[in-house]
């Protein structure tokens, strides 16, 4: 496993916090039965990483924004998670509201 690719830590984490089991995820996405338990765990060992189409199908039966799996810190993906469920408007305060963060510590 690298590392450097953040995609197995969030995977396995995003499917233990919904309580599924490996097979039960990928048969859900579509992976067939005989094999989808083996190729989610190579996932999460990152022995093999996930397509993008793979991944946005992941994303979306495990409730985490595509973003989410390309988070390195668990800061940045608990944020990319919680402004996923924003709307927009409240997206932009929020954006503003980091913009005058940034202005107040220059």
């Amino acid at each position: 496993m690298s590392i450097d690719n953040p995609i197995p830590k969030r995977l396995k984490e995003a499917r233990k916090k919904v309580k599924i089991s490996q097979k039960t995820l990928g048969v859900r996405i579509g992976i067939d039965d005989g094999v989808a338990s083996a190729r989610m765990n190579q996932y999460e060992r990152g022995v093999h990483t996930p397509d993008v189409r793979t991944l946005k199908l992941l994303a979306k039966e495990l409730g985490v924004p595509l973003n989410y799996f390309f988070c390195e810190d668990d800061e940045s993906a608990e944020l990319a998670t919680a402004i996923s469920k924003l709307s927009v408007d409240q997206r932009n305060q929020v954006l503003e509201f980091i913009k005058s963060i940034e202005k107040s510590d220059k």
